[in-house]
């Protein structure tokens, strides 16, 4: 049975793309939800996950960072993928033809300019790649979808233009799961440690919990805070970290971390993606 990788979105996604990229020598399996892809990997049904978790221009992904420390997963590495935005059509459309682009909600917004100069009408839909393949089943000249140039090819369509999105930098960050944890260390580029912590019920806790990062000279890359169940006292924050556990400084920073705080959760412990700087 061939090694599988599960990603939420359908075949041509950038999810998709970021699978072809990190894990060529594994079958993509789309799911339906980021629930979804999590369970397969939980469930047997494959080897890992390849969750999205954050872009450049639109920022974190909704949600998904509350569904890690609940999904029993292990990050074991992460992926870095530039994201072109391309305008696809039927095959002998054109450009002047378009009336109407087809798109996730994330990504409209990161093609703006060029829709307005062209008169196109951006249109909400759930999944870029379903916006593709609904725009080559619609077989329609005046409708388009903004995907991938692997979605042009999966579902027979042209590239009308070509890299459209407003920001050259356009990237998204992914994470790939795993049901086994790998603490070991590997890459040519340092390691990163995330992990989740809730601070206790005293003043000023959060402002001392990371007051054993700075001491102890260990540049945090990520700090984020989250509702835990609805409440607006209960809060989680997650964290990345350059560094290994086991690192001296690591060691007692997340020691210090410990005495402020009524849990620590790590996430994973994996080699930063040479393209993070």
């Amino acid at each position: 049975m061939p090694r599988r990788i599960a990603f939420q979105g359908e075949l041509g996604a950038y999810s998709h793309q970021a699978c072809v990229e990190a894990r060529p020598e594994h079958e993509p399996l789309p799911c339906p939800t980021f629930e979804d892809a999590i369970e397969a990997v939980r469930s047997g049904a494959a080897d890992l996950g390849m969750i999205a978790v954050e872009n450049s221009t639109y920022g974190r992904v909704a949600d998904v960072h509350s569904l890690l420390p609940k999904s029993g997963l292990h990050i074991i590495d992460e992926a870095f993928v530039r994201v072109h935005v391309n305008l696809l059509g039927l095959p002998g459309a054109t450009l002047a033809q378009v009336r109407e682009a087809h798109g996730h909600p994330v990504i409209l917004p990161q093609c703006a300019s060029f829709l307005r100069a062209n008169g196109i009408t951006g249109v909400t839909r759930s999944d870029n790649a379903r916006a593709a393949r609904e725009v080559a089943e619609a077989a329609d000249p005046a409708l388009a979808a903004l995907a991938s140039e692997l979605a042009a090819e999966i579902y027979g369509l042209d590239v009308l233009a070509r890299h459209i999105e407003d920001h050259d930098n356009n990237t998204t960050r992914f994470l790939v799961m795993s049901a086994e944890a790998d603490h070991s260390r590997r890459g040519d580029h340092g390691m990163i440690t995330s992990f989740v912590f809730e601070v206790r019920n005293i003043p000023a806790a959060l402002y001392k919990a990371m007051g054993g990062f700075a001491t102890n000279g260990i540049n945090m890359t990520k700090l984020e805070s989250y509702m835990v169940g609805g409440s607006f006292t209960a809060t989680q924050f997650y964290a990345d970290i350059e560094g290994h556990p086991d690192d001296r400084g690591v060691a007692l920073a997340l020691e210090e971390l410990a005495y402020f705080t009524t849990m620590i959760e790590i996430l994973g412990v994996y080699p930063a993606d040479p393209r993070r700087d």
